[in-house]
């Protein structure tokens, strides 16, 4: 059977496109469909901009230390409207990257909405059906926000790059690491933030570290508040105002609701051509990656996977190799490494220790402490870097770090785990003195066994 390409790739996210390009370089006729923005939510409204506000939020801080360290220093206002401009200039340049990238590789780009129209066929926008041997859908996930009284007076993360002018007052709902990002950028930019969630922050990750990381949220500001359900929103001229069913109620200019992420699956045409989804609406995959219609696929955050960038470039690479380059490879999801870009900084890479008590036949290595530069700044910030240890094999089975770059350190970290280094091969190694990572290698006692 004859087909008008040999691979057809709904979503243009970091996924969607390395998987197209891989699959061109091998040989394979392909085309993609983006219904908004080439570079998926990491690009346009995710890692990439969010790590931009990062930088711009640490600024005062970084000022602050530098009187402490002997300099006349202030900052002035921040410029929001500035720092748009500049931030979309960046966005639409590193787009234009993306779509030469395809461009380059052969792939034909359709600016539409594709959907599945059965196993071997795709409908555009346009009402243009085209067919194809292979199907991989790539559409990753979007902000879920719950039905409530007033939510159409919420934004999320989506929207959130597009503010007109800063809010004086913003209330920040949810616990997961978005929520807890955006609380720590803002608050850096001057904003007073009020942070609402039903549990307590970034569970799911080690305590030990998330409470040190929420500690030091609340001291810099952040009133957090766990426990707390909104049952409305109400305008009222230009306050929001919000009502929780302890019977609390406050006023905000704005409301961020980060609670989550759901796969975009909706209309995508999947159930009808018969393939299988979760009750998330997420697409089920084998290790290849494959659905349960062989010749449809998935990749990236629309299979809830690990909703990392870096691991969808990845699904996406090996399902190229795997389907057009005779190089047959599984998703790797063992020990991927990930940074929580709170302020402090998070980095952690394995188990946590409340997995390790679980297991058992583990032990806890951990350090606390100030660091030399912002201890002698005066600041009360405190470091903590752990390491989980199986008493037999004595590998690294986990690595949680909270500090400045912590992201930068567990990358390195990541590569001897992956390695499978010892305990001994960490101790084995010299430290580079004097620095904040040279505790991962002079931790000489365990602090809990399980």
């Amino acid at each position: 059977m004859s087909f008008d390409y040999d691979l057809f790739v709904i979503g243009g996210g970091s996924g969607g496109v390395r998987a197209a390009r891989i699959a061109s370089t091998h040989g394979a006729k392909v085309a993609l469909a983006e219904e908004y923005r080439m570079g998926g939510t990491c690009v346009i409204r995710g890692c990439v901009p969010k790590k931009l506000m990062v930088f711009a939020s640490t600024a005062p801080g970084a000022v602050e230390e530098a009187r402490a360290y002997g300099w006349e220093a202030a900052v002035g206002a921040f410029d929001w409207t500035g720092f748009r401009a500049r931030l979309d200039a960046e966005l639409d340049r590193l787009e234009a990257i993306y779509r030469k990238g395809q461009q380059g590789a052969g792939v034909t780009v359709y600016d539409q909405r594709a959907t599945v129209a059965g196993p071997h066929e795709v409908r555009l926008a346009d009402g243009t059906t085209v067919s194809t041997k292979h199907i991989l859908v790539a559409t990753g996930g979007r902000p879920f926000v719950p039905e409530f009284e007033g939510c159409k007076h919420v934004m999320t993360s989506n929207e959130i790059f597009k503010m007109e002018h800063l809010p004086e007052r913003i209330l920040i709902v949810g616990g997961g690491y978005i929520a807890c990002e955006f609380a720590c950028i803002l608050n850096g930019l001057g904003v007073k933030i009020t942070q609402y969630n039903r549990s307590p922050l970034l569970r799911g990750f080690d305590s030990e570290a998330r409470d040190l990381i929420v500690d030091q949220m609340a001291a810099g500001g952040i009133d957090i508040h766990t426990h707390v359900v909104i049952s409305k929103i109400e305008k009222d001229g230009a306050d929001l105002v919000v009502t929780c069913g302890d019977g609390r109620v406050d006023r905000f200019d704005a409301v961020l609701y980060a609670t989550g992420r759901v796969p975009n699956t909706d209309g995508l045409g999947l159930a009808e051509a018969g393939v299988t989804l979760g009750e998330r609406g997420e697409v089920i995959v084998d290790q290849w990656s494959q659905t349960n219609i062989p010749s449809i696929y998935a990749v990236g955050d629309v299979t809830d996977r690990i909703n990392l960038t870096p691991v969808a470039i990845r699904e996406g690479h090996a399902f190229a190799d795997t389907v057009f380059g005779a190089h047959a490879r599984p998703s790797d999801h063992e020990l991927v490494a990930s940074a929580v870009f709170t302020q402090p900084e998070f980095g952690t890479c394995g188990i946590t220790e409340e997995e390790a008590e679980e297991r058992g036949n583990t032990e806890v290595y951990v350090s606390s402490f100030k660091p030399m530069r912002s201890g002698f700044a005066g600041s009360d910030a405190r470091v903590l870097m752990k390491l989980i240890v199986c008493r037999e094999s004595r590998k690294v089975l986990g690595c949680h770090i909270v500090a400045p770059e912590a992201g930068e350190m567990i990358q390195m970290v990541a590569i001897a785990m992956k390695m499978g280094a010892t305990k001994e091969q960490f101790d084995a190694t010299c430290a580079v003195h004097p620095t904040m990572g040279e505790e991962l290698v002079t931790m000489r006692n365990p602090v809990r066994h399980y």
